[in-house]
């Protein structure tokens, strides 16, 4: 595969499998305050997208693939963090206060809110390995870490448009006036539907794990005045 045809393959598979996620980083950008911050979406959607590319390796080296069924079940993430947002409106999406009192990128890297990004992207490009698989098994050394360099490069550009489209006025205001309502919708509305695509559990389990998690969410939505008013005491 020569030079120009592994960037213009890089080029057009990225943005074929990754169109979604301008959606989805419009709408984590417009959600940014003082505990979930810029750092955090790229950071975050570069691990991510990293772990995809690893998932994806055996193609390169002729092994096999992560089963999509695992993948699927990461689904479960955004449906998470969805219900929270849902049913505690009044808190941010990580609520450690404790990441306002230190900006040095190592303590970033360690926060959960990467985290949470990083899975989300993870889930939501389990289809994605499906395509970087044969694409890496078709390509040699060269042209394998072309392609590597434009899918990292056009993340950052990805990142770079979802964030200038967030701070469109127009679109600034939309998403200020519906964001906060949307996101946990779309979130859930995510994570159902990776995890129904790859078939990673039955309808019924599904719905039986959301009712797990509104029930361990309500939970601990009440153990956390208890677990404060006992710090205090202390």
């Amino acid at each position: 595969m020569s030079l120009v045809k592994a960037v213009i393959t890089g080029i057009t598979v990225f943005s074929a499998t990754n169109i979604d996620d301008l959606v989805i980083l419009t709408l984590f950008f417009s959600q940014v305050n003082t505990t979930f911050r810029r750092r955090h979406i790229v950071m975050g959607q570069y691990l991510g997208f990293t772990a995809l590319v690893i998932a994806s390796l055996p193609g390169f080296f002729g092994g096999l693939v992560i089963p999509q069924y695992w993948i699927g079940r990461l689904g479960l993430v955004p449906i998470t963090i969805g219900l929270s947002l849902l049913l505690n409106p009044e808190k941010n999406l990580v609520e450690e206060e404790e990441l306002e009192q230190s900006d040095s990128l190592f303590r970033s890297f360690l926060s959960p809110q990467i985290y949470s990004v990083s899975a989300i992207t993870f889930a939501n490009g389990g289809d994605n390995i499906s395509i970087y698989v044969p694409l890496f098994a078709s390509s040699n050394i060269e042209s394998f870490l072309i392609i590597l360099i434009v899918f990292f490069l056009l993340l950052g550009v990805w990142c770079y448009i979802t964030y200038k489209l967030s701070r469109r006025r127009v679109i600034a205001d939309i998403i200020t006036r519906y964001g906060n309502t949307l996101v946990p919708f779309v979130l859930i509305g995510l994570g159902v539907f990776i995890v129904l695509e790859s078939e990673a559990l039955h309808p019924l389990a599904l719905i039986a794990s959301f009712l797990c998690l509104i029930g361990l969410i309500r939970i601990n939505r009440r153990r956390s005045p208890e677990i404060q008013k006992n710090e205090v005491g202390k």
